[in-house]
């Protein structure tokens, strides 16, 4: 009984739904929280941490107490009321009904009576309080588990997430009701206008511009199982925001940034596989950092640029090569996330060499395993700090070769 507990007692919420007794989700969530602190063996205990959280109202707890009695006697059997359960409880019993409203069975607001066929059977409520949702069970899946209708459903859960990066503060200024920089030319202006002693002085204010963002994702064999959904991804967020460079590495580095702007997903996948010829293939971060450093940081890595990295952090290539090029990534951006799909896995441990040599440089170690991990991504990069972080002066120790790779 002890592994199927959370279930009955979700049963026994809905049986004292049946009733009468108001059950919301969120008592149901504080009675599980209770049970934390209470020994299952205790029947006393875990009657009293019941009727606490569950009872709001007096008249509610000789009903609640016949039916603790009948339901935990054998709750394979509980569920629906056995009759004279409840009418032999002295006093009357209030019972609520799922009653439709008004408008719902065709009634006018005013309260007149309904124009159509009298005897046309009764609209039925159906209670939802207690059941699941399946977009909420989607959102907390592992993106390698999911099905074919699953990965559409994710495709238009991405498209609705919103990626509003904090703004950096540029070198411009602007008309503004305060600020540290008087504007001479429009005081002059406007006391020109005015004749009379009094000035009143006008300010200028900083610009404020989004950061540009910058996407480094791992394609080798070990991410194959996150390959599609990060696409996927990649498309939705190169379609939210205007100012993104994607790129995909294994062995060699290859910008897809023109081929993600098809509009159509399908179109776009199919551009990226005749671009992208390293497939499934090897990792070799180092080399593919030092070329994106050497060929594209000054490019695309001005303006405060936030660089996000997505991969599991193996290496097989020069660890030494992959610290300096991280370092110097890292010094050329405002920002450095690295998203490991593994990190959302209980009990991991970012032990290989490439993700020693990595770890220094990194400002933001975040998941990317399932659609809740994108969403805290979202809220992480819209509160970014308005300064960057401190930069690490030189190379972080000597990765041993003997670690696990």
């Amino acid at each position: 009984m002890a592994g199927h507990l959370l279930d009955h007692l979700v049963r026994f919420g809905r049986t004292l739904r049946a009733a009468g007794v108001p059950i919301t989700p969120g008592q149901m969530m504080n009675l599980v929280r209770a049970l934390e602190w209470i020994p299952l063996g205790d029947r006393e205990a875990f009657y009293h941490a019941a009727r606490c959280t569950l009872i709001c109202r007096h008249e509610d707890l000789e009903i609640f107490d016949r039916i603790f009695e009948w339901f935990w006697r054998n709750p394979l059997m509980g569920g629906q009321l056995p009759p004279g359960l409840l009418s032999t409880a002295p006093g009357p019993i209030r019972r609520r009904e799922n009653r439709p409203r008004p408008a719902e069975v065709g009634h006018p607001p005013s309260g007149e009576p309904p124009t159509g066929n009298p005897e046309a059977p009764p609209v039925i409520l159906a209670d939802r309080a207690m059941t699941y949702s399946p977009i909420e069970l989607l959102r907390r899946k592992q993106f390698e588990r999911f099905s074919e209708e699953e990965i559409q459903l994710a495709r238009r859960l991405m498209a609705r997430l919103r990626w509003r990066i904090s703004e950096r503060e540029t070198r411009r200024l602007r008309p503004g009701p305060k600020g540290e920089h008087l504007d001479l030319r429009r005081t002059v202006r406007r006391s020109m206008r005015h004749y009379g002693e009094w000035v009143r002085l006008l300010w200028r204010t900083r610009k404020h511009k989004p950061r540009p963002l910058v996407v480094l994702c791992d394609i080798s064999g070990s991410m194959e199982r996150y390959a599609r959904m990060l696409l996927h991804f990649l498309h939705a967020l190169s379609h939210t925001r205007r100012h993104v460079e994607t790129f995909v590495f294994g062995t060699r580095l290859t910008r897809i940034t023109r081929c993600l702007r098809h509009r159509d997903l399908d179109e776009a996948l199919r551009e990226v596989g005749k671009t992208v010829m390293d497939w499934s293939g090897g990792t070799r971060i180092g080399e593919c950092l030092h070329v994106f450093n050497r060929d594209w940081a000054r490019r695309v890595l001005g303006r405060g640029a936030v660089v996000m990295i997505i991969s599991d952090g193996w290496d097989r290539g020069d660890v030494e090569l992959l610290q300096r090029e991280m370092e110097r990534l890292q010094k050329s951006c405002y920002r450095l996330i690295w998203l490991n799909p593994l990190l959302g896995i209980p009990g991991y441990q970012p032990l290989t060499r490439g993700m020693q040599a990595a770890l220094p440089y990194i400002d933001d170690f975040l998941p990317v395993h399932n659609l809740a991990s994108l969403e805290q991504l979202a809220a992480h990069l819209e509160q970014l700090p308005a300064r960057r972080s401190a930069r690490r002066s030189g190379l972080a120790r000597r990765i041993p070769q003997g670690e696990p790779e």
